[in-house]
């Protein structure tokens, strides 16, 4: 996410010049490449997240343990509900444990957005979930057609048409 090394996330106050948080190396100390799942916050302003609960995308990654600048920092962004997604284990329970965690991220926190809503950053790749071809059961298991993913790439859509856009 360089959303969070530029300071554009999550921006707290509207302050958009100082970074209060990072991604640093996996706990694991290896790169990363399995599917994981995520439960979304619901009181979340995000606009890309609206009516998701849990869903399952792949992360790549090597440097994508979240962490803050402080307990403080930490604290407020969990307030105003702008962690928009946490790492959950298959049943949407929460969880700090590898493999479900798969970096070691503070408090599980795998996406998260400004105060607007509007900007958005995710360590998985719903990218890489758009249709049920992308999905590693999918010779194997009756998925629908479109993959999960999609639905991030929806919302962002259905609020630009919006009112409130």
């Amino acid at each position: 996410m360089p959303e969070v090394k530029l300071g554009l996330l999550p921006a707290l106050d509207n302050n958009f010049t100082k970074q209060s948080t990072t991604l640093t190396f996996n706990d694991s100390g290896r790169f990363e490449d399995r599917w994981v799942h995520l439960k979304a916050d619901a009181e979340s302003p995000c606009v890309f997240t609206k009516a998701l609960d849990t869903v399952y995308y792949p992360v790549r990654h090597g440097e994508g343990k979240f962490v803050a600048a402080s307990n403080a920092t930490l604290a407020e962004i969990e307030r105003k509900h702008l962690t928009v997604f946490r790492y959950c284990t298959a049943d949407g329970s929460a969880t700090m444990d590898y493999p479900a965690n798969p970096n070691g991220s503070v408090r599980a926190i795998a996406g998260i957005c400004n105060e607007s809503g509007r900007l958005f950053g995710l360590m998985p790749h719903p990218e890489a979930f758009l249709h049920r071809t992308n999905h590693p059961r999918w010779t194997r298991e009756n998925l629908p057609e479109e993959g999960q993913g999609l639905a991030i790439f929806k919302n962002a859509a259905a609020f630009i048409r919006s009112k409130d856009f």
